[in-house]
């Protein structure tokens, strides 16, 4: 699985950027608010099947998705510049997305159609000149043929889009008693002219288009898949995937929760196995002597090129079926059926390089997928944290915190009104740290990996002191607790003292 959003993280929220001092909890109420913001735009699923010998072949599908607009309030969504710019630098079709994309919505969006449906009141939420001008055009065609036509004669209403197949018949059908619609393919409608007899019995026929139900399926578009995905639990494998599983939760089945907990344990329960490739590359990495990649189709040339496993049997042949040939003769990077096809492909490559370091014995020619989900058991429902208190979230069980090198405190001295930014800007060119103001003239660094050096370089600096942050006397609740600890003892001895006196 991949997508691709029309924005990650929102800019116009403050302190919105994921930080190592983040908790998976506070990382998440961060995530959950860009969620809300964008929408996604495409999703990429590809489908591995294994045959007999030792290959898979894969069926690769690329879904341009727009919100519904159908029946339920009008979805507003943000759009990021640079991502929209990035997604342009790929080809993306924005004309796709726009026109032609699949309708969706979650559970929530779902029960108001269907009450709307049941009432009488719902209503198509598109508003533009553009959609009136459309209906408007097709009503007016009809009104003028029908006045000339006789029963039974028909006309055909070409160039629809989208709803317009949809909205253009039951917009016609409310305004004349006398006619009857079907579509034809995905932009035709042939109207027929009936009488208010033969309308009736088409009306309760179980092959009219326009019923509420096919109206209902029709609105919940890839919505339907969705659901088949969670009915068939199979493994489900994405690369840095939190904000996709993110993005299925809120706009497929319901609207994040505010609970961190209860995210994880709503994900679990639709997709039980989970595979992130980001945590298993960062396993190769060490265990393979894999070089260092900085993306999904590094890691998937290196596997493909590399001689890693150059004793154990040759990696599985994995074939994209013939109508998805176009992945097989041409990169394709950010389009999200091709990053699908590779997140699968990077999965089968680098458990199979596991399997054959692991194993004691010699591994079989065909190994079968169960093995490989046996080596790659520490991975599984493991998905890759960026820049926080974990390495990963465990969708099944308690995260574990990660290993940071030790925070640095920084002491300012004679530079007055000294800001996280300023601090930010002079320690970045020697590490990358993520800085929170602990005092008015005191400042904690955080970093994944430091060296010494920084420690070194600013051992004599005029303005700047730093040391290794330590707990005990650097917190100011503890220096707090101290302080009035202190108090308190002095208090006390100066109680026994003047008690004592009094006595004698």
């Amino acid at each position: 699985l991949d997508m691709e959003f029309t924005g990650l993280h929102s800019t116009s929220l403050q302190n919105n950027k994921p930080s190592l001092f983040d908790s998976p909890a506070e990382q998440y109420v961060k995530a959950r608010q860009s969620v809300q913001r964008f929408t996604l735009v495409q999703l990429g699923l590809a489908i591995f099947s294994k045959e007999n010998s030792n290959k898979y072949v894969v069926h690769s599908y690329n879904f341009f998705l727009f919100p519904s607009t159908l029946g339920i309030r009008d979805v507003e969504f943000t759009l990021s510049a640079s991502s929209i710019q990035f997604l342009s630098h790929y080809g993306f079709d924005y004309n796709k997305f726009l026109k032609d994309g699949i309708p969706y919505m979650n559970e929530v969006q779902e029960k108001i159609l269907r009450q709307q449906l049941l009432a009488g009141t719902w209503k198509f939420c598109s508003t533009s000149n553009a959609d009136k001008d459309v209906l408007k055009k097709a009503i007016d065609e009809v009104t003028s043929w029908i006045a000339a036509a006789k029963e039974e004669d028909t006309m055909i209403l070409q160039d629809l889009n989208g709803y317009h197949v949809l909205e253009v018949q039951l917009v016609l059908r409310q305004a004349l008693e006398n006619v009857w619609t079907e579509p034809l393919g995905d932009k035709k409608v042939m109207v027929k002219k009936v009488s208010p007899e033969h309308r009736q019995l088409l009306e309760n026929s179980s092959y009219d288009r326009c019923q509420k139900k096919l109206i209902l399926l029709s609105a919940r578009g890839f919505t339907n898949l969705f659901q088949i995905l969670v009915k068939a639990k199979k493994p489900l494998v994405g690369h840095n995937m939190l904000m996709d599983l993110m993005h299925l939760h809120d706009k497929f089945y319901r609207p994040l929760p505010e609970s961190y907990e209860e995210f994880k344990r709503n994900i679990h329960s639709l997709f039980p196995v989970i595979i992130d490739t980001k945590t298993v590359i960062k396993s190769v990495q060490k265990k393979c002597l894999f070089p260092r990649v900085s993306s999904l189709l590094e890691a998937y040339t290196v596997l493909c090129s590399s001689n890693l496993n150059p004793k154990g049997p040759p990696c599985p042949v994995i074939a994209l079926a013939s109508v998805c040939s176009r992945y097989a003769e041409k990169k394709s990077p950010h389009e999200a059926g091709y990053d699908a096809f590779l997140c699968g492909s990077v999965l089968l490559m680098s458990a199979h390089l596991l399997l054959c370091r692991s194993a004691d014995d010699a591994v079989e020619a065909d190994p079968s997928f169960s093995q490989y989900l046996t080596v790659l058991s520490e991975h599984v429902n493991k998905v890759n944290f960026i820049r926080g208190g974990v390495s990963s979230i465990n969708f099944s069980g308690e995260d574990t915190p990660c290993r940071h090198p030790p925070a640095l405190i920084v002491h300012v001295r004679g530079w007055p009104g000294m800001t996280e930014r300023e601090i930010y800007q002079e320690f970045k060119s020697r590490c990358r740290f993520d800085v929170r103001r602990l005092a008015e003239n005191q400042f904690i660094l955080l970093s994944n990996q430091y060296k010494q050096l920084v420690l070194r370089d600013y051992r004599h600096h005029p303005h700047l002191q730093v040391s290794v942050y330590r707990h005990w006397r650097h917190s100011p609740s503890v220096n707090c607790v101290l302080q009035i600890s202190g108090i308190v003892a002095l208090w006390s001895l100066l109680a026994f003292a003047l008690g004592g006196t009094s006595r004698c």
